[in-house]
């Protein structure tokens, strides 16, 4: 059996201008990286990572320890790691974005990622590893998301042998299994040995989950009522891979808002 999120029934009143930004900084840094010989990708890693025995510590590394926790955010180590961080961001990102605003959003994203690097940093302060890698500041949308539309309907791809349908499936179920995932992974590793900063992850969720209420707009409700309801099955059709309301006239969009600055 296979299953994976891909969309949500929530469209946004605006453009995420920022969530398109982050998605497409984190993807032209990586394939920076992808164009590295082996030995400076590692380099790269270490040097731009953040080292929690450089942050927490006295050990100095190639550049300030907190200013690694900024360039740490837009590595990856790998194609999976950042097409799984893209897909989560590219989902729930454009909801809590339009819930904040621009600004606000970025700065959002920002106090979570340091929430992130910090939980795990304290949990192993003497680990020489670095962490590199969105998934923390993720956490932290995907923690906001489920205060601001616990019951909004995430679209899952089922697919069982030759049988693949389409699930609709509540948010606070996809992103209480994905929470639940962390404690499950990180019980099943061998904590220190490389591998993924699952402490990490649950810092960033719980920060995005501690910052909603602040960062949100004063109109803007938690617990949204879905507007389409769960567990309702239908046929795949490849084009829900990009759903119509997060691409739909962007740049009409775009050179709409151009305007109307040059006006002004």
């Amino acid at each position: 059996m296979f299953f994976f999120p891909f969309s949500d029934d929530n469209p946004t009143k605006n453009r995420p201008y920022v969530t398109y930004f982050l998605i497409g900084i984190c993807c032209f840094i990586f394939l920076w990286q992808f164009t590295l010989p082996p030995q400076l990708f590692e380099s790269s890693v270490y040097n731009f990572g953040v080292v929690p025995a450089s942050l927490l510590g006295s050990k100095e590394g190639y550049l300030p320890a907190t200013m690694t926790i900024f360039t740490s955010m837009f590595m990856h180590g790998g194609w999976m790691h950042l097409i799984g961080n893209m897909l989560f961001l590219w989902i729930f990102g454009d909801n809590v974005e339009d819930s904040m605003g621009r600004i606000k959003f970025i700065i959002f994203y920002l106090l979570a990622g340091i929430a992130a690097a910090y939980t795990q940093a304290f949990i192993d302060p003497s680990s020489e590893i670095p962490m590199i890698g969105a998934s923390g500041a993720i956490a932290g949308v995907l923690g906001a998301y489920l205060l601001l539309h616990p019951k909004a309907n995430v679209n899952v791809l089922l697919w069982i042998i030759i049988f693949i349908t389409v699930i609709r499936v509540p948010a606070s179920i996809v992103l209480g299994f994905w929470i639940i995932s962390q404690f499950f992974y990180f019980g099943l590793s061998t904590g220190g040995e490389g591998g993924v900063a699952y402490f990490a992850h649950i810092g960033g969720f719980i920060a995005g989950m501690a910052l909603i209420p602040f960062f949100k707009n004063a109109e803007i409700p938690l617990w949204e009522q879905s507007q389409t309801k769960a567990f309702e099955t239908r046929d795949f059709d490849l084009q829900e891979l990009i759903p119509g309301n997060k691409v739909d006239g962007f740049m009409e969009d775009f050179i709409k808002d151009a305007d109307e600055k040059k006006k002004h």
